[in-house]
């Protein structure tokens, strides 16, 4: 008797892991385990879904009407809890956004911290962190809070604060680092990177600000612009 065909969503995902696996195979953001169905979760797991539902909502929420206009009563709506439920988790809307940073950056920022440079040339470190940039900041909902931060940042200081410290100092540490070793394994020809690393991640930052203004206009090949610019500051052979 013939198998069973294959199921096609198990297939893709499976064609999908291999894939990233191929690419970038050190470097991931960790997947948040799997819950158990609502109907078998204990009151743990329950809790637990809640507040990722409050958390994904508040993304949501704060991504549609600005962080000033979001109200705590249409998170609870679209989280599909009462508003009482958000203050057993979070005392207010910052206290939202921290949760959101801490989740959805921090976890891509460690990543980089443990990029994998031992005996691989700095054009390889730096391709691979480019991938994981496209796929697990650009194409998923993290370029939301991006864009979130950027435009509401300079109302919101404390906000521009909390993300500096958390995410956008360490990149910059954890990105000197691997440069100025390049340089010192002589790679670079000069010290301009590892005194800007900004220039690494300087056009995925623009690609952000692009998709929210002109996508709809004139889309960006994100992974090829940000190719381009590695070729223009490393020299095309730069790792050989």
């Amino acid at each position: 008797m013939a198998g069973k065909p294959a199921n096609p969503k198990v297939a893709s995902r499976a064609s999908t892991l291999q894939r990233s696996r191929a690419i970038a195979p050190d470097m991931k953001v960790p997947a948040r385990k799997p819950r158990p169905l609502a109907a078998k979760a204990s009151r743990a797991d329950k809790t637990a879904l809640r507040r990722d539902a409050i958390v994904t909502a508040a993304l949501e929420e704060f991504s549609a009407r600005g962080f000033a206009a979001a109200r705590l009563e249409d998170v609870a709506r679209r989280a599909g809890v009462g508003k009482g439920t958000i203050y057993l988790h979070f005392r207010d809307k910052e206290a939202l956004f921290r949760e959101l940073v801490t989740t959805m950056l921090v976890p891509f920022i460690a990543n980089i911290e443990a990029a994998p440079a031992m005996g691989l040339p700095i054009r390889v470190v730096l391709e691979r962190l480019i991938d994981l940039f496209v796929r697990e900041i650009y194409g998923t909902k993290r370029r939301k809070l991006i864009s979130l931060i950027i435009t509401e940042g300079p109302r919101f200081p404390q906000l521009a604060e909390f993300h500096y410290h958390h995410v956008v100092k360490r990149a910059v540490a954890a990105m000197r680092a691997l440069l100025a070793a390049a340089h010192r394994r002589g790679e670079l020809r000069n010290d301009a990177l590892v005194r800007f690393p900004q220039l690494i991640i300087a056009p995925g930052m623009m690609a952000i600000v692009w998709s929210g203004l002109f996508d709809r206009f004139a889309a960006l090949d994100v992974a090829a612009l940000m190719g381009a610019h590695l070729d223009l500051i490393l020299g095309t052979g730069e790792a050989s």
